[in-house]
C-alpha cells in the first residue's frame, strides 16, 4: 500500500492535506471487479472520507502489480477542476 497527499497539486498548499492517491495491492481483489476493491478501500476508509476532498484510488492484484512495474506503468491522478 502507498498513500501520497497530491494537496499540493490542487492549489491548497503542503498542509491542505485535502487530495490523496492510494494505491493498494491484494491478494483479496483477486476475482473481483473495480468497484468492489474500490468500494472495500472506501468502506476501510469511512471514518476519515468524508475530511478528504478527492481519493484517487489504484487497486490492483499481485499479478496486476506485477505487469504495472514490468511495464513502467505510472499511476497518476485525474486532474482537479477546481485548482487555484
Amino acid at each position: 500500500m502507498d498513500v501520497v497527499d497530491e494537496s499540493w497539486q490542487h492549489g491548497g498548499g503542503p498542509d491542505a492535506q485535502s487530495h490523496y492517491k492510494i494505491i493498494v495491492v491484494a491478494k483479496h481483489f483477486e476475482g473481483q471487479k473495480l468497484l468492489a476493491r474500490h468500494r472495500t478501500i472506501q468502506s476501510a476508509l469511512a471514518d476519515i472520507i468524508s475530511r478528504v476532498r478527492a481519493i484517487s484510488l489504484h487497486t490492483l492484484t499481485p499479478e496486476e502489480w506485477k505487469t504495472a512495474e514490468e511495464n513502467k506503468v505510472g499511476f497518476r491522478s485525474p486532474g482537479c477542476h477546481n485548482k487555484s
